[in-house]
């Protein structure tokens, strides 16, 4: 009886197995629209790696379910003590705009091949142990030269918009 029952299981996990390998082969086309199948969703516009990741994930939490509730509660709480890991308040109106930077966002860089990281914290931005009052004054640490902090972390283009319109 046993035997029946982990042949009726075999094929069923095969398949979980064969679909993950085969996230590998796939074009990335191939991955936006498996992406639309699984989640229902617009796929988010990342590269492949992160995409094969994801499904494979998706795909293992289908055929095997995903955390339990208790999990679930754990990770929460113990989220709610790490700073970095969730921002849980409401923020306000005035604050929200385009410009708003919330504490524990993080900011990556790949300058003359080395990797700079930044945290957003409440008091200003923390880099290599220290805290700096703009992005800016970071990025002149790195780069010995003066910067705009948002153009050289990547949440500004280098170039303005002219307000009004083309022929203002």
């Amino acid at each position: 009886m046993n035997d029946l029952k982990n042949k009726k299981m075999e094929p069923t996990k095969t398949s979980v197995l064969r679909q993950l390998a085969t996230l590998q082969n796939m074009s990335l086309d191939q991955l936006r629209e498996k992406w639309l199948d699984l989640y229902g969703t617009e796929p988010p516009q990342y590269k492949k790696q992160f995409l094969v990741k994801r499904l494979a994930h998706r795909i293992q939490e289908l055929f095997y379910g995903g955390l339990s509730e208790q999990a679930k509660s754990h990770l929460k709480k113990v989220a709610e003590t790490d700073p970095v890991a969730t921002v849980i308040r409401k923020i306000p109106e005035e604050r929200k705009s385009q410009e708003a930077i919330l504490p524990g966002t993080r900011f990556v860089r790949i300058w003359n091949e080395q990797r700079y990281e930044v945290i957003a914290r409440e008091s200003g931005f923390e880099y290599d142990g220290r805290i700096f009052r703009s992005l800016s004054a970071i990025a002149r640490e790195i780069t010995g030269t003066r910067w705009n902090g948002k153009i050289f972390f990547g949440l500004k283009n280098s170039h303005r918009k002219k307000e009004g319109g083309p022929n203002a």
